[in-house]
């Protein structure tokens, strides 16, 4: 069993560990290592490597992979782009007009 967590190295240097109840009782080993620095964003929200924020802060902090698969980052991406009005939002007056909406046209 392996658990990973990023954690924020306070002032003084101590940390106080509470032990998931799943973890069995023994002897584990800790290891410390440095999480990667936060991104720079820029004004049009993402990254200066062009990914989006949303994205960029939910990678492993040990590996750097993606934690979210191709369809859910495109999902992400397009909310943001949305939001920055590269996209027009659809609007609908109720839910069954969205759901008849979503029917009709499975790829948008």
């Amino acid at each position: 069993m392996s658990i990973t967590q990023t954690v924020e190295i306070p002032a003084n240097r101590r940390l106080t560990i509470d032990v998931p109840p799943e973890v069995p009782m023994g002897p584990v080993i800790l290891t410390f290592t440095p999480a990667a620095e936060p991104k720079e964003v820029t004004g049009d929200g993402l990254d200066f490597e062009g990914e989006c924020p949303v994205c960029a802060a939910h990678r492993d902090p040990i590996t750097g992979n993606p934690r979210y698969n191709a369809e859910t980052v495109a999902a992400i991406e397009e909310g943001m782009a949305i939001s920055r009005g590269e996209i027009p939002a659809k609007r609908f007056h109720s839910l069954t007009e969205m759901i008849e909406d979503l029917e009709r046209d499975p790829d948008d």
